[in-house]
């Protein structure tokens, strides 16, 4: 899938960079055993380790809040995906385990302190560009509600946006219908090439060893 980054957001972001996954003849359905398991008590722990600490204190987390004050985004207003997931562990508002691919970028998401997206390829146009949004542009996010896209760093392709580091779109949502799919992990910009290449290649063996098929990856953007 031809996939690009804007200049305008390498430009404003230095070192700004992701991890894409495309996958094939994939099997999304019921979380299996292993990851409920892991899911559970990997957010108990994380419970526990911040207790005595704040969220923004987490260094991924931080970093991901200076992204988006960079693009014009108050990250006060807009809580990137992952912090969103943090402060549910903290409140112990623990995400039940249900769609096997949700619960997995979930547990990548937690454990790196990144936004993951997840979009069905299928429901999607090239060509996909990542860049920040426009004024006037919005969707109707995973939250249900219409969501602004000015100034969010977002992904769009020939329809339109359908995912941000914010929330991602209905339109593109993965389903257990879902054969084919595209990940984009949105990478910490302080991370070196070569750990965002073991960062993202262990995402993607982790995948297809639950919902089998095949995938390949690479890493865009400035590294």
């Amino acid at each position: 899938m031809e996939i690009q980054v804007s200049t305008e957001l390498t430009e404003l972001i230095p070192n700004f960079k992701v991890g894409v996954i495309e996958y094939s003849n994939i099997t999304v359905g019921e979380s299996p055993q292993m990851l409920k398991g892991r899911l559970q008590l990997f957010q108990e722990s994380i419970f526990f380790d911040l207790e005595e600490k704040s969220v923004t204190d987490l260094p991924g987390i931080q970093e991901w809040r200076n992204v988006f004050k960079k693009t014009g985004k108050d990250p006060n207003r807009y809580r990137h995906s992952a912090e969103a997931l943090f402060r549910r562990v903290k409140k112990q508002n623990y995400f039940a385990s249900g769609q096997s691919a949700v619960d997995l970028y979930n547990f990548f998401s937690l454990q790196y302190q990144v936004p993951i997206g997840l979009y069905d390829r299928d429901l999607l146009e090239e060509p996909v560009e990542i860049r920040i949004g426009r004024a006037g542009e919005y969707y109707i996010g995973l939250n249900g509600r219409s969501n602004s896209l000015e100034r969010l760093i977002l992904t769009s392709d020939a329809n339109g946006p359908f995912g941000s580091p914010f929330v991602d779109s209905e339109r593109s949502a993965v389903t257990t219908a879902t054969k084919n799919a595209l990940q984009i992990i949105y990478l910490r910009p302080s991370t070196d090439l070569e750990n965002a290449k073991k960062l993202t290649e262990s995402l993607m063996n982790m995948f297809v060893q639950i919902h089998g098929g095949e995938a390949s990856y690479r890493i865009l953007g400035n590294s």
